[in-house]
């Protein structure tokens, strides 16, 4: 069994955000703080904004806003807010490009394996890269999850009758893909991604035997 993550390992998302970040921190132009030092404070609000409000663009327009009051030291005017909602705009309807292989890559490995797919975030939002990947014919089955910790997987597990320590999670995060897997029992595959939201990094221990480290998705042929 295959667990596959989707955004940031089948398809870029994150660098979408980025670049809006990117242009916020332009516009904002804080008199004393400086690029780096904004960013601190934003990463700051979207982590007490994940653990309240979930994931997805919605939260991420709401983060926006509140670190603009708080850097601001009052509320977001009107117009204040329309302009964030149009730096935003990019990440709305925004067509799924694949990373690279990764059409190919789900060809070949569906002749051999079972595949699922496990993504976590605002239903809706998923659901519309879902229906627009191309890619849903490949997976037995693919989940939209709230979060993805290790009683996750250990429910995913349950639910398709398959054994944690045959099977495998492919991942770009270490922080919801390969060290939760690892604890509800299973192996796991790291693909980095440059662009990996800096929420997503925790360390990875070098010597566990139950993590391959991949520098690209169409490596996994040569394992699976």
């Amino acid at each position: 069994m295959l667990v596959f993550d989707a955004d940031d390992t089948l398809w870029e998302n994150n660098l979408l955000f980025e670049r809006v970040i990117d242009d916020f921190l332009t516009w904002l132009d804080h008199p004393t703080l400086d690029r780096t030092q904004i960013r601190a404070v934003l990463d700051d609000i979207e982590r007490a904004n994940a653990v309240a409000h979930g994931y997805g663009s919605k939260v991420f327009l709401r983060s926006l806003g509140e670190c603009l009051e708080k850097l601001r030291e009052r509320p977001a005017s009107e117009p204040e807010r329309a302009e964030i909602e149009q730096l935003a705009a990019a990440l709305v309807g925004h067509q799924v490009e694949l990373m690279p292989g990764v059409a190919e890559t789900l060809d070949d490995l569906a002749t051999r394996h079972d595949l699922l797919l496990l993504t976590k975030g605002e239903r809706e939002e998923q659901q519309r890269k879902l229906d627009a990947c191309g890619l849903l014919h490949h997976f037995r089955a693919a989940h939209i999850v709230p979060e993805k910790d290790a009683d996750t997987y250990r429910w995913l597990a349950r639910e398709h009758a398959f054994d944690p320590t045959a099977a495998w999670m492919i991942g770009n995060s270490p922080r919801s893909d390969i060290l939760p897997a690892r604890a509800a029992g299973m192996n796991a595959v790291f693909i980095p991604n440059e662009n990996t939201w800096v929420l997503e990094h925790e360390e990875l221990d070098p010597t566990d035997p139950g993590v391959i480290r991949l520098a690209a998705f169409p490596d996994l042929v040569r394992h699976f």
